[in-house]
């Protein structure tokens, strides 16, 4: 296994990828600042030896946004230019394909935001998006009061179930069908 090695560089000296698939708008390049101003640059740039950019092109244009001077970088020289090709495509596309426990995220979300009075914009969630997640979370949490209603009704039918069985037992043991 290869030791990576962080360099910090200028971001205003890395190249972006000409052929770079993945795209990102003003307003992802806003949300990712604001990231890096809440959490700080903490995931490296992946730069080829000619300090071409890998992965990373959103964070090294929101780092150029709020003016930063240098950023982490880790040289990935070990891979062909047909396997840089092919990360670039699937750094983002494998991100891409995980999936969200929405009942989780909606805890998470509510915690930060309602518990811990948290910016939760900085995560890349709109407020109407975080609202709508808590609200299919507290619709989801049955009342104290539906569950004891519902513990009620179960125990009100299980025992008609069993008047019903009792009765129909009888009548069997007496001969009327």
């Amino acid at each position: 296994m290869r030791v990576l090695k962080i360099a910090y560089k200028n971001p205003r000296k890395l190249k972006p990828r000409a052929r770079n698939p993945r795209t990102h708008t003003k307003k992802q390049i806003q949300q990712i600042a604001a990231s890096i101003r809440e959490f700080g640059f903490i995931s490296p740039v992946l730069i080829d030896g000619t300090d071409g950019i890998i992965a990373g092109h959103g964070r090294v244009e929101a780092a150029k946004l709020i003016g930063m001077n240098d950023v982490p970088t880790v040289r990935v020289d070990h891979l062909t230019p047909a396997q840089v090709r092919a990360y670039v495509i699937a750094d983002n596309k494998l991100a891409e394909n995980a999936g969200w426990d929405r009942a989780l995220l909606a805890l998470e979300l509510q915690e930060l935001s309602v518990d811990l009075n948290f910016d939760v914009t900085v995560t890349g969630f709109e407020t109407a998006e975080v609202d709508l997640l808590i609200q299919d979370l507290n619709e989801a949490a049955p009342d104290e009061a539906d569950e004891v209603h519902r513990s009620s009704l179960q125990s009100r039918d299980r025992q008609q179930r069993v008047r019903t069985w009792q009765g129909q037992a009888s009548r069997v043991r007496d001969g009327v069908r």
